[in-house]
Formats: C-alpha cells, structure tokens, sequence
C-alpha cells in the first residue's frame, strides 16, 4: 500500500466529536491529529519476556462502565492522540484484509527465576522454567472455548462461521440442549425459543424501533427539545395522518417564495431493500399513486445536492454497535461501505423522477443494472470501502476529521434518540428480576454526505446484511454465488470483534487474565508504569486472541458522556414513565399509574385538578391510539406520556425554553419521589419488625388483632373538562 494511503489513512488518528452547543468549551478535548498505535481494546499488555501487568478492576454496577481498553486516569496529549484513532490502516486500507496481521507474541514466562533449593543445580533449573512456559502455553489453549449458537443466523451465517474460527471458539450451527454462551440471531430477539441465559445479539423492540415513522417519531420529539442538535434529520411527515398539514405547508412556503422547487421523497414504513421508494414533486402525487391509505410511509425532503464521486451519487453504510443499555455503551467501527448508483446523476426534474439507479443508493436496486460493477478491490466499483472516500477526499484537502467528528455525533445523538422506548421494550421481555440474557447488537446506519459534507440521516437498519458474497451471472440464467473482498474486510471485522468484546470468558476472569502485547516496545514502557515482576500476580491465563489484530470498533459513549449527557432528557421522562407502569412486562401506562405519577410528583394544585388529569389522559391516549400503532394493550405508551409532560412542563414553567421547561420539571418530580421514597423506607423497616414480632407471638400462641385498613380516596369526577389542553396539530 501506498506511503500516501497511509498517510490518509493517519489523518483519522483524532477524530473526536466537535463542541456540542450548551456544554463548556473546557470540557471538550483537543486530540492531536496522529498518534501511535493503539492496542487492542481490551487488553492489558505484557512485556516481551512475557511478565503479566497488574489487573483492572471490573466496572461497578450502576456506573458507566468503562469500555475495554479505556483508561481510568487522564492521559497525555500524546497517548490521548493514540486513543482517538479512527483509522487504522490494519483495518481499513484498500485491498488489505482486516483479518490477517503479524505474528503473533509467543506466551512466554516470568523472566525472574524462582529460586531452586540447590544454588548450583542452574540447569535443571533453567529446563524447569522452560517447562513452565510450556504449561502456560497449554493452559492458554486449554482455555474454555466460548459456544456460540448460529442456529438462527441466517444471511450473516457465513461471516460469522469465519469469525468464530479466527477466535477458536465452538459453534453449534443447529443448537444444543445445554445453554450457550452466545446466541446469533439472524432476524429479532423472538425469531426463536425463550432464552433464559448467555448473550444475545438483538435487543426486544429493536425492529419496531427503527422502522420508518418510529424512527422519524423520536427524532421529531428531539428536534422540538434541540433543533440544532438534531438538523441532521430531513424534515419528515407520516402519512397518511399528516397528509393535510404536509400539504399545508409546502403550499404556505411555496407562497413565500415562489423559486423554491422542492423535491421530496416518498418510503414505506416497513419497507426495505427500496422496496416501495418514490420521489415526487407536488403533494398531490402521492394521491395520484394510491397507496396512501394502504401503506403507511414516511415523506421527507430530498437532498437534491448530494456529494458525488466519479459523478455519481452514493451513500455510507456504517456498523454501530450497541454493547449495553444500562451503562450506555456504543461503538462505531472504524471503516465502512459507500453503495453507489450505476447511472450518473442529475438534480430531480419531472423527466427523471422515475431513474431508481439515479437517485437511489441501494446495493440491493443498482445490483440489477447493466452498469454495476463488482468490486475487486476496496477503491473501485459499485460498493468500496468508506476509507478509499476518505482518502480520496484527503487527497483533494478535505478535513476527514471534521467529517468523522460530524458522523461521530449523529450516530450518539440517534441512539440517544432510540433509547427512551427500547427501555420500554427491554423490560416488558426482561423485566428486572426475571431469567434472561443480555443483549447486545449490530446496527446499520445509512448516511448520506451533502455537498457541504454535512452528514445527513437516511435510516437505521436493525438487521443489516452480513453477506460476504454476491451473486454473479455466468450465462443467462445461471448464477454463482462469488465471494466480495470489500464485504469481506469490513463484515468480518466488524462481526469478529464484536464478538471480543462481548466474550462472557474475559468478562467473568476479568481477574484472572493478561492480554499479549502486539507492540513489544509499547509494552516495555506500560510495563513500567504497572511496576516490577515480583508484584505481579502469579495466577495469569494468557489470551488466545493475541494473535488478532487491534479492534476495528471504537468505542464514542460513554468516552464522549460529557459532551453529549444533556441530551438525555427524553430518557429520564422514560424512568419516570417505567417507574408507573405497575404490573411488569406492561408497555403502557393506565389511567390509575398515569394519576398515581400526577400524585407522587405532586403536579395537581387548585388549577389543575385531578378531574382535568383525567381528561388529559383520555384525550392524549385516545388520538395516540387512533393512530393504529399497537393495539395490544391499552392504555397510554411511552410517546404519548412525552407528549403530556412536555404539556405539564410548558404549564408549569411558562418563561424558560422548551428543554429547560421539560428539565426542569424532571427535577421537580425526581425530587419528589426522592423525598416519598425516604418516607417510606422506615415504613418498610417498621413492617419488616412487625412482621418478624407476629411471627414470634403466633409461635407462642397469642394472637393480635389485624390493622385496619385505610380506604382510598374517591375517585373525582370527571365532568370538567381541561379548558386549557390544546393537542399539538396532526
């Protein structure tokens, strides 16, 4: 590869999220633009002579816990620019396989002696060292492999068969009676039998969760809280509700100013693979093409001035993985997949609307075209990898830094976003206390780069392909499955450490094992910090991965927690929201749990009674399920319940702005659950001694009378009505 590539490749090194508005410019770091080369997350190095280094602590519960390979100290400017790194050329160069990397350290043993009884016996005593580091060896590869169940895993079967061999770990391609560690699903966390153990690589209700109008739905609230936050996202409409308003007001602007020629596009809720996409010019068309009724879709604005390469236009497919809910974890790998269209493009007119291999970037369309070109290398063809764009992009003076910290925010901020309702989900299928695993999973962002190079959101897939071949037709009719290097190097990758970081082995023996070093002198160094060999611990199991090359996923939350934490409004509201559902695995509040949190977080006074709580509920709970959105339960969801405290909050705190208003009554209601809470923990500790006292006089035969029971307060009536509500416009 070339000097020059590497170079590119090196402009990566720093690419840290920019200043987020609201937060103090002395909380935001200054990486440096390079630094060296970073080892694998994770691991705790080892010197050459193969001395262990001391262990780190495991994560404590309820704390963010500290990604693999993440510090616990502030570091120096230099190792802070080591930390950064976003492109490793191990990883990302063009043609080059993520899967194959040096040779690995050989385990080795403590360099000081132990020492022998007899002084002069130094040879026997030197065979004896040797034949300890031949048991390490052994104990290393004697280590527990990890099962894997891929029974379930369906289009990604192939990259992850590859991935369990380069780990040694054990698969089970049609299940097992007894648990696995790890359980591959292909489709969603129900597409098998119920899991009561191990890992999972789908989190409940991610599916629902990125469809297209939920989607557009949670970014929405977050555009109402933060607007300059969340301007990533097209303005959207769900239709068929917001048909009327959608039209309204491409009317209302094209008043305004008649120049404006927009276009918009046009995607069914559950569509996929650009099943259903069209583009249109007018609100008008949509009724002309009839499905407005029979399929709910989303319509958002076209980015008529996209970024082109070789005058084409393209999108990014990039792998975010979700590790955790609970601390948030996410990592972003470091190298993805640019798509490209097959025909070269122009901006929409009403003579080319209907070019599908112009305007759309999916790999699922353009395969079909006469013009698509399969890629044998990672710079050239229909699908490349992302860093051959960067390099190219490098090579004409771009920042790709700046554009990494852009891309970087959107996918934190769009998880930020989703969190709230996967909560929901998460304890509706494992409610605390119950049996169950956990979870983690692989998402697929599509993103599209503006002329500008501002990073637009496309959509998020929850189950991305995995394929790492294509078909290819040899004559007419007859096809053959051929492999893709481009998919090849990034699928695998990404699949392959996934898997390391959510290894159930390194995280039980946290305690007990040492990670080889790939950079000897970097080892040298850390190893002095840890301190000498005698103080080390002498129960070490070295890693078998060390022959692996350092992780294609970096870790962006909690690393970037301060830049990005107050955009956790929605989240809280959430809390509060799982706090009232009551009964466990319910998904919506009912009208008594919506009037209890009114209660506990005293939010009624003589204006706002308990009877306008009532209406307030019905009214809200009654638009939001004429929506057709879930009807298995009824009651109020998580959406809805937003929509209500961001009502009681705009009533309450009239003068601040809207994200204030809703923080702000957060406060107030936390603080008081805070406060009912300390109330009743004495009365727990009193009921607890008598029930301990009751037992003891019914063991000696006396009996106390039961305690009277308070009723409850009658229910008010309903017939005021909430003068005051007005229900935002749909």
């Amino acid at each position: 590869m070339s000097a020059q590539y590497e170079q590119a490749r090196g402009e990566l090194e720093g690419c840290e999220p920019g200043p987020a508005p609201g937060v103090a410019a002395a909380e935001q770091r200054d990486v440096p633009g390079q630094g060296q080369q970073r080892e694998p997350a994770g691991q705790t190095p080892v010197s050459g002579a193969g001395q262990p280094g001391s262990q780190t602590p495991v994560p404590g519960e309820g704390k963010p816990a500290a990604a693999p390979g993440e510090e616990k100290a502030p570091l120096p400017e230099a190792q802070q620019a080591e930390e950064q790194g976003m492109g490793d050329p191990s990883h990302a160069a063009p043609g080059g396989s993520p899967r194959r990397s040096g040779r690995a350290l050989a385990p080795q043993a403590s360099g000081a002696a132990l020492p022998d009884k007899k002084r002069g016996a130094r040879a026997p005593h030197q065979r004896r060292g040797h034949g300890q580091r031949k048991e390490e060896s052994r104990g290393a590869r004697r280590r527990r492999s990890v099962t894997v169940d891929s029974s379930k895993a369906k289009t990604s079967l192939e990259a992850l068969r590859t991935s369990i061999k380069e780990l040694h770990w054990k698969e089970f391609p049609f299940g097992r009676r007894q648990p696995c560690d790890i359980y591959w699903h292909g489709v969603s966390f129900h597409d098998s039998d119920t899991i009561s153990s191990g890992q999972v690589n789908k989190f409940p209700g991610m599916i629902e969760m990125v469809r297209k109008i939920t989607l557009s739905r949670s970014v929405r609230t977050m555009q109402e809280l933060f607007p300059e936050e969340y301007n990533f996202y097209p303005r959207s409409w769900i239709l068929p509700e917001e048909y009327h308003l959608f039209a309204a007001e491409v009317s209302m602007v094209k008043e305004k100013d008649p120049s404006w020629k927009p276009t918009f596009i046009v995607k069914p809720d559950g569509g996929s693979q650009g099943d259903g996409i069209y583009l249109i010019k007018d609100p008008v068309d949509i009724r002309l093409m009839g499905s407005i009724q029979s399929r709910p879709s989303v319509v958002q604005e076209y980015i008529s001035k996209p970024l082109l390469i070789d005058k084409l236009k393209f999108d990014i497919r990039l792998y975010v993985l979700l590790k955790s809910l609970e601390p948030l974890e996410i990592y972003i790998a470091k190298d993805g997949l640019s798509r490209f269209c097959t025909e070269p493009y122009q901006e929409p007119n009403h003579k080319n609307l209907h070019h599908v291999f112009m305007h759309l970037t999916n790999y699922s369309l353009n395969i079909h075209s006469g013009n698509f070109v399969h890629s044998d290398n990672a710079h050239t063809g229909s699908k490349r990898t992302f860093s051959s764009i960067l390099f190219r992009l490098s090579s004409k003076g771009v920042d790709v830094k700046k554009v990494w910290s852009d891309i970087i925010s959107l996918v934190i901020k769009t998880v930020i976003a989703l969190i709230p309702e996967l909560k929901v989900y998460y304890q509706s299928d494992i409610p605390p206390g119950k049996p169950g695993p956990t979870c983690f999973q692989i998402l697929g962002f599509d993103i599209l780069l503006m002329k500008n190079l501002k990073p637009v959101l496309l959509e998020v897939n929850a189950n991305p392909s995995m394929r790492i071949e294509h078909e290819q037709e040899l004559s007419p009719g007859v096809f053959e499955s051929v492999p893709s290097l481009v998919d090849e190097e990034v699928k695998i990758a990404v699949i392959r450490d996934t898997l390391r970081l959510v290894d159930p082995l390194k995280r039980r023996n946290h305690h007990n094992h040492s990670f080889t070093s790939e950079n000897t002198a970097e080892t040298k160094k850390d190893l002095k910090q840890v301190g000498s060999p005698e103080k080390s611990e002498p129960d070490i199991v070295i890693n078998p991965d060390c022959s692996l090359p350092s992780l294609c996923l970096k870790q962006v939350f909690p690393k970037y927690a301060k830049q990005f934490n107050y955009l956790r409004v929605v989240e809280r509201v959430a809390s509060l929201f799982i706090r009232f559902l009551g009964i466990k695995g319910m998904m919506k509040l009912g009208p008594t749990g919506f009037r209890m949190f009114i209660r506990n977080c005293r939010l009624s006074n003589s204006n706002f009674s308990m009877a306008s709580v009532d209406i307030l509920y019905i009214d809200i709970t009654r638009r939001w399920s004429s929506m057709g959105l879930d009807h298995r339960e009824s009651g109020m969801c998580l959406q809805a319940f937003v929509e209500a405290f961001l009502y009681l909050a705009q009533r309450r705190f009239k003068t601040f702005p809207v994200h204030k208003q809703v923080e702000a009554l957060i406060d107030m209601c936390e603080c008081s659950l805070e406060t009912l809470d300390e109330k009743r923990q004495p009365c727990t500790r009193g009921m607890a001694d008598r029930r301990t006292a009751l037992v003891g006089c019914q063991s000696e035969g006396q009996h106390t009378a039961p305690p009277t029971h308070v009723p409850l307060l009658n229910r008010p009536s309903t017939a005021n009505k909430l003068a005051d509500y007005r229900p935002p416009r749909s």
